[in-house]
């Protein structure tokens, strides 16, 4: 009962996480602004695994669905999922899930997980941000990838480094965090 109790207070922690890194944001005129969500999503993926990960992860946007002001510049509802922006939340379930598949594994295959996690993350957000806006393929890319890419490597190189020294603080705790 009590591993149940801390995978699911860390689920909700996490997801709470996800909501308050969400409002860490520099706008851009693409419509989609630079936040911490990136990082926030592969952290949560690598602390906790692929199935509590992305059950956080689930979670954090059925409150943004719902309405709750959880996403970037406190936004929220169903029609968030349709904008610019919208493709990246949408990226955010494979990214976290990759991020957390060989979380126990070594180092740089939970890096490249964690990277491919993040390619599919920004596949999403550039195909939808090239629908809705009639860019081609390689225009949608260039706006809606692009100026991110850098930033969310990096977040991903961090996020594995964090989650690793809170994993082991929780362990040495008694709260391991992986089932």
């Amino acid at each position: 009962m009590k591993k149940k109790t801390l995978r699911m207070t860390l689920v909700g922690v996490c997801a709470a996480l996800l909501a308050v890194l969400a409002q860490v944001q520099i706008p851009l005129p693409s419509g989609i602004p630079v936040t911490l969500q990136t990082f926030a999503v592969a952290f949560v993926g690598y602390l906790l695994g692929a199935r509590d990960g992305t059950l956080a992860v689930l979670l954090y946007l059925s409150l943004g669905a719902a309405g709750l002001p959880v996403f970037s510049g406190f936004s929220g509802g169903i029609a968030s999922f349709f904008g610019p922006a919208g493709g990246y939340l949408w990226g955010f379930l494979p990214m976290a899930a990759l991020c957390g598949a060989k979380a126990n594994g070594s180092r740089a295959v939970s890096l490249a997980l964690g990277v491919c996690g993040l390619a599919a993350c920004h596949a999403l957000g550039a195909v939808q941000y090239g629908l809705l806006s009639g860019a081609g393929a390689a225009a949608a890319f260039l706006t809606a990838s692009v100026p991110y890419l850098a930033k969310d490597v990096l977040s991903v190189v961090l996020a594995g480094a964090a989650s690793g020294a809170v994993r082991a603080a929780l362990g040495k705790s008694g709260l391991s965090p992986r089932a």
